[in-house]
């Protein structure tokens, strides 16, 4: 048999033994995969995938040059992937106007979409995030979303792009959708009790392509309560599932998908405001909502410890010298033991805006006088601000977690 056959013989058979990418459309408000309507139920982050699927998710969410290893553990999981490329924001100085900031980031978005553009896990392209937020004049913008938007789609017509804004803001989907033409699928993060509203607030605008809710979750620290000195007062994981089955009722219905913050944890406020995962990998009662709405279901059907009540048996202000004592309702729908650990951490003095990192915190375990599973009696501290936290396990994987700010003066 001729080389040159053969050569072609296994070419074939190479090409045929690779999974073939899927076909993905928009199809008015709708997103179709491989001609059927696909809802884009997923999280935005990088913890436990191999949970995913058995949750009733479909689709992972990613922000910046992510390559072969998220899109290969996907495939492997049947899953998705919007596939994030990082547009650098004018709020940390990236001019937009300026040939020399401009051209690498475009080069090194060419070369990204020729990289992962032909993978079968791919469903479309993120195309930035919140570019535009903490902006006065923002019209430098929606041209440099439209300019790699048009990249991208020449580079890779078969899959669509989706633009990701912080909020509705009263005319921000307006100017996208006039100056962005390139753009398939919008994407909004929002939170908090405005999330119900989002799908209103969108077509009010003029927007009648697909709608993903790219970021969801509890209220947020610009949005929260705060205490007299000024520390945001987060929910407890509890409170969180709560709103979180009210959000995903509201917008189901209207939106092509919707992407829960953050699958993983991060350092933002506290460690725990927007993490769906604890840093020791336990799961808590959001997954269960999650898992409820998308028809998955939790390890081995088990539901997370609840907080029913958490708060300083006084004040949440005291003087040097003096201790402070909280207390703890805190049960388990299914019987399981629970244990429970308490930290103290400084307050965060470095807040920064829009998701950038923060610094971790320092610890006081010497300032844990006695501790109970019902309660804790902390002293010895310092002038300043501070936070207690809770951690309940089950011992089984899942977790609830609650956290006081207090301040010593």
């Amino acid at each position: 048999m001729p080389i040159r056959l053969v050569l072609s013989l296994l070419i074939l058979l190479l090409a045929a033994a690779l999974p073939a990418r899927a076909d993905v459309r928009v199809e008015g408000t709708r997103l179709l995969v491989d001609g059927k309507p696909f809802q884009a139920h997923g999280v935005a982050g990088w913890g436990n995938l191999d949970m995913l699927p058995g949750l009733g998710v479909t689709t992972i969410r990613t922000y910046g040059d992510n390559g072969e290893d998220v899109l290969d553990a996907a495939q492997r999981l049947g899953l998705k992937v919007i596939l994030g490329f990082w547009l650098e924001h004018p709020r940390r100085g990236f001019d937009y106007n300026n040939p020399a900031h401009v051209e690498p980031q475009m080069a090194r978005l060419r070369d990204f979409v020729l990289a992962h553009k032909d993978h079968p896990a791919l469903l479309m392209w993120g195309i930035g995030n919140e570019v535009e937020s903490e902006l006065t004049d923002d019209s430098q913008v929606w041209p440099a979303i439209e300019e790699a938007a048009r990249l991208v789609k020449s580079l890779d017509p078969d899959h669509p792009t989706l633009a990701v804004l912080a909020e509705t803001g009263t005319d921000k989907v307006a100017k996208l959708k006039a100056q962005a033409p390139s753009i398939d699928v919008l994407g909004i993060n929002s939170y908090g009790e405005s999330v119900p509203s989002v799908p209103a607030r969108v077509r009010a605008q003029g927007w009648t392509g697909p709608l993903i809710l790219t970021e969801l979750g509890a209220i947020g620290q610009w949005q929260a309560p705060k205490t007299g000195w000024g520390a945001a007062i987060e929910p407890t994981s509890t409170q969180k599932a709560t709103l979180l089955e009210k959000q995903l009722s509201a917008i189901g219905p209207d939106s092509a998908g919707q992407i829960l913050f953050l699958w993983g944890w991060k350092q933002e406020v506290t460690h725990t405001w927007h993490s769906l995962l604890l840093p020791t990998g336990e799961w808590q009662q959001s997954a269960e909502i999650m898992a409820s709405a998308w028809g998955g279901r939790t390890p081995g059907g088990n539901r997370a410890p609840r907080i029913a009540a958490l708060a300083f048996a006084d004040s949440d202000v005291i003087a040097p010298g003096r201790e402070i004592v909280a207390r703890l309702d805190a049960s388990d729908p299914d019987g399981d033991p629970l244990t429970v650990e308490w930290e103290i951490m400084e307050e965060q003095q470095t807040l920064l805006k829009a998701g950038d990192a923060e610094p971790e915190l320092r610890r006081f375990p010497q300032a844990i006088r006695a501790a109970a599973n019902n309660a804790v009696t902390l002293g010895g501290l310092a002038p300043g601000a501070y936070r207690l936290y809770v951690t309940v396990r089950d011992g089984k994987g899942a977790a609830a977690a609650g956290n006081l700010p207090f301040r010593v003066e």
